[in-house]
């Protein structure tokens, strides 16, 4: 069997390099990207930050007080997107196999192009053509998996790269620290070092029951991942990969506002396990059909988020585009094209803190008590149809 050559593919601080490709005066400056008011929080900062303590997801007035004289930015998903997307369109045109993980990552499956030293040309020609044609740095990791791939990543940046061939792979990752390992959060972390445990050779000594009893379910993964272990395969990334939900009514229907509510209730839903399954969407279509069968749909490719309040706003323009008030409707449908894994400071650029506790709250009413437990008030209506 071959050895597999997974390369991972990681733009340096995005927003960040995105902001300075468009002006670049603030290179090498303090950068702080995300809402710019006391309640905002960040979403991305650059390296000149971090040695102040500031990280994304902290309140923007506890990074500006760390790093008073950093620049603040507020975030443009528009830009971001557009650059996300000519990225995985030059992956797309080179790559046998790809899964794009979220706006700023990729993974690509090389097993079988040639062998290894070859594999790792291949790579650094493609991660020069994305820097050349995008204007935008990006880091590399080529080894056996995922795992693995993801670290060397991480070692290599900023604006490196980094192979990782099998043998060297328990003597690379021998010495890091168990936070490197892809899956291990905060309080993974803690647990662990409260057990003495801080590198990952010294994970690899703890018996594999031992760390499944102390973290739980994804306790094997994570001592697996500190063995060089991980069979997870990569994703074949398709565009077109969606979700969406439909209504065939029982009587036609022109009443245009309940429509409009039923297409909002439809839209919170599939926002909501959107959610629950940590993506974000790009693209909204919107679909009806008449009495006479007659089927027309509109979509509208839209800057990367997973929010109701901005998801329902698109959803409800395209309705409006779309129907035609003259005919009875028989069917309405909503889906979400273009998904990619997403963090929450995708949506963070106008949003306050209390806006995404706000969503947590009611996304954890949800799975507590059913989807069906909360809705927003332009959609309680469907209730009545």
């Amino acid at each position: 069997m071959n050895t597999r050559n997974i390369l991972h593919l990681d733009l340096d601080t995005f927003f960040v390099s995105v902001e300075r490709l468009r002006n670049n005066a603030l290179n090498n400056k303090p950068i702080i990207i995300g809402g710019t008011s006391d309640r905002g929080v960040v979403s991305a900062c650059s390296y000149e930050t971090r040695p102040f303590g500031v990280y994304s997801g902290m309140p923007m007035k506890m990074a500006r007080r760390l790093c008073p004289e950093a620049l603040q930015i507020r975030g443009d998903m528009d830009q971001y997107s557009k650059y996300s997307h000519v990225v995985t369109d030059i992956i797309a045109e080179e790559a046998p196999l790809y899964e794009k993980m979220s706006i700023d990552e990729h993974y690509l499956d090389l097993t079988g192009m040639d062998r290894f030293f070859g594999t790792l040309k291949w790579s650094r020609e493609l991660r020069q053509r994305i820097i050349k044609e995008s204007g935008l740095p990006i880091s590399f990791g080529l080894s056996t998996n995922k795992s693995v791939a993801k670290i060397a990543t991480g070692e290599a940046k900023p604006n490196g790269e980094l192979q990782i061939a099998e043998q060297q792979v328990l003597p690379f990752l021998s010495p890091l620290s168990i936070r490197k390992i892809p899956g291990v959060g905060h309080k993974a972390f803690q647990t662990l070092r409260t057990m003495g445990v801080d590198t990952i050779e010294t994970l690899r000594m703890v018996p594999p029951e031992m760390v499944t009893r102390v973290l739980g379910k994804n306790g094997k993964g994570v001592w697996k991942k500190a063995n060089g272990i991980d069979p997870t395969p990569v994703k074949p990334y398709r565009e077109r990969k969606s979700i969406g939900t439909e209504r065939t009514f029982s009587e036609d229907r022109t009443d245009t506002a309940r429509l409009e509510e039923i297409i909002a209730a439809m839209t919170e839903k599939l926002a909501f396990e959107l959610r629950q399954k940590q993506k974000v969407t790009a693209c909204v279509t919107v679909k009806i059909r008449y009495a006479n069968f007659d089927t027309h749909t509109k979509q509208q490719r839209i800057p990367y988020t997973g929010l109701d309040h901005q998801l329902i706003k698109v959803a409800r323009e395209l309705f409006r585009k779309v129907y035609d008030r003259r005919m009875r409707v028989r069917l309405v449908g909503v889906k979400f094209s273009h998904l990619v894994h997403g963090a929450h400071q995708l949506n963070l650029f106008e949003d306050t803190s209390e806006m995404v506790k706000l969503y947590q709250a009611l996304d954890s009413l949800r799975n507590r008590y059913g989807s069906h437990i909360v809705h927003k008030a332009l959609a309680m209506k469907r209730f009545q149809i």
